[in-house]
């Protein structure tokens, strides 16, 4: 298994959680150390598409570690150099405009900051109903800044949202990979 110490940052955009529990458990095949970190949207909001204990049940059985879901929780992360990559999965249009922004708001934006300060790579899994709208801003913004990576995204369903961008959340492995060395997989866009 390889030592560097991956952050799982999970945020709302709850029609996804799915895939990205399968994403999790790849990881947790690759990595040793697998952190989780759940926005507090996540952590507290119940939908049609579970209920926020058992969201937090499954990250703590796939990760074996307490799931962190406050900002006093994470901000460690960036003095005491917790972990080598940062994966946020999935990172919703109103995540990726608070990076953007420079906005630390949240468990997971907190988590974000803290890592950044030590120039270190953070993922971003794409899942957004406006990336082809008003958040398409701030996609770019974060495309052009040094430290962040994407997992490769395209339109969800063209043809009923055609705003919506989803990552392809089964090359989230290889980019987490890529990013650790510095490296953009390519293409982003599919």
């Amino acid at each position: 298994m390889r030592k560097e110490r991956v952050g799982f940052a999970v945020c709302g955009s709850f029609c996804t959680h799915g895939q990205m529990l399968k994403a999790l458990e790849r990881l947790t095949a690759l990595y040793e150390t697998v952190i989780p970190i759940v926005s507090e949207t996540a952590a507290f909001t119940d939908t049609r598409f579970g209920t926020s204990e058992d969201l937090l049940e499954k990250l703590e059985d796939l990760t074996g570690r307490d799931v962190l879901c406050d900002i006093p929780s994470v901000e460690p992360i960036g003095p005491k150099k917790l972990l080598d990559v940062l994966v946020i999965a999935p990172a919703t249009g109103n995540t990726i405009a608070k990076l953007a922004n420079g906005i630390a708001d949240t468990a997971v934006t907190m988590a974000a900051k803290s890592h950044l300060r030590n120039g270190r790579p953070v993922v971003l899994a794409v899942s957004t109903n406006d990336g082809l709208a008003a958040g398409a801003r701030n996609i770019g913004e974060l495309l052009a800044r040094k430290h962040y990576y994407f997992v490769p995204f395209g339109q969800d369903s063209a043809e009923t949202k055609p705003c919506s961008l989803v990552a392809d959340f089964e090359r989230l492995p290889e980019t987490v990979d890529a990013a650790l060395r510095g490296e953009q997989i390519q293409p982003i866009l599919l």
